[in-house]
């Protein structure tokens, strides 16, 4: 942190918790305003004995006075919206999530916003703020692998290395971004790597777009741009299905009887899916179901190298939109949106990229 920084002033939302807080009363004009958007996570959470484990113990304002530095980085308004586990998250919280985040960057003041996430879905959200976020101000998915009250606790430092990072001359533009661990990502390419080492994220080559030391903050390039779109009403269902030696396509067929407007395919290397479930995606594009293809490989993308039934260009004559190099998860976060515009197989290619 830069040395001479000027002391800020520290506005709790009290409002409900999908609205945006009131602008700070007593803020410190020399200062940027950044808003901290609470969803909960082990960075809000404490050891429960009675309950065997971490659980939700920690408010937004909480977070903020455990880290007095950031008073000397930015003037903090706090927007609570839920405190729940992760593993909870659902595409209605996401809504909320995403209204929440562009009503924040609509005001003037704020220089951009910091989410407080869980670990176990703070990629799918970070992707879905991604799609659904309109302004180039700085977007910046934080959290912890250690709860609140642990002697070793990594939330205050992930959550002022993004103040640091949102308040940054050069962080705008680069869409929406997870610090954690000092590492800084792109929303596209960040992946859970460990299940508990603090440093707990990662990308591919080409999802590291910075890193936060003491000092400063480094950027090492810009990430792709992706599409954007209106935050919905609604999401569609959409349903994720892998293919595994054994796999007869019934599971499929499932999500196409519950309703499914769409299935993400997991499939094999380079985009390949086996007999049986061929036959379960030809029947789902008979019934205009879109299916999406994506592969079980962590890197590199899906594109049609093999012939024959299951192979790449077989699935592309029945209209199977090629899912590029996301991870499966994060092609039903794009699809769902797709959905929320289009059902032209073309048109939901072209959101994914050829």
């Amino acid at each position: 942190m830069a040395a001479g920084c000027q002391q800020a002033q520290v506005t709790v939302s009290t409002t409900a918790t999908d609205q945006p807080a009131e602008p700070a009363t007593s803020a410190d004009p020399k200062l940027p305003t950044v808003a901290i958007i609470t969803t909960g996570g082990t960075i809000a959470q404490k050891y429960d004995e009675a309950a065997g484990g971490l659980v939700p113990a920690v408010s937004g304002q909480d977070l903020v006075e455990a880290v007095p530095e950031l008073r000397k980085v930015a003037n903090l308004e706090v927007l609570p919206l839920v405190n729940i586990d992760s593993r909870q998250m659902s595409p209605e919280i996401w809504l909320r999530l995403a209204r929440l985040v562009n009503e924040a960057l609509e005001r003037p003041e704020v220089a951009g916003v910091v989410v407080t996430h869980g670990t176990d879905t703070m990629e799918d959200s970070a992707w879905l703020l991604e799609l659904t976020v309109g302004s180039d101000k700085p977007v910046v998915l934080t959290g912890a692998m250690r709860g609140a009250d642990a002697r070793d606790a990594d939330g205050p430092r992930n959550l002022l290395n993004s103040v640091r990072q949102v308040v940054n001359p050069q962080a705008g533009g680069l869409g929406v971004t997870v610090d954690f661990g000092g590492q800084i990502y792109a929303a596209r390419a960040v992946s859970k790597y460990h299940t508990n080492h603090p440093d707990a994220f990662g990308a591919d080559i080409h999802g590291q777009v910075g890193e936060v030391d003491d000092e400063r903050v480094v950027w090492f390039g810009r990430p792709r741009a992706n599409p954007t779109f209106a935050v919905p009403e609604e999401l569609p269902r959409v349903e994720l299905v892998y293919c595994y030696p054994g796999a007869d396509g019934s599971l499929l067929d499932a999500a196409v009887r519950l309703g499914a407007q769409g299935v993400v395919v997991c499939g094999y290397g380079i985009g390949n899916v086996n007999d049986p479930m061929y036959a379960a995606i030809r029947r789902a594009r008979e019934a205009g179901v879109a299916v999406v293809l994506t592969s079980r490989v962590r890197t590199g993308r899906v594109y049609p190298v093999y012939g024959g039934v299951g192979g790449g260009g077989s699935l592309r004559e029945l209209g199977v939109v090629l899912g590029n190099d996301l991870l499966p998860w994060k092609a039903r976060v794009l699809l769902m949106l797709g959905l929320s515009t289009t059902s032209d197989p073309a048109e939901l290619q072209g959101l994914f990229g050829r």
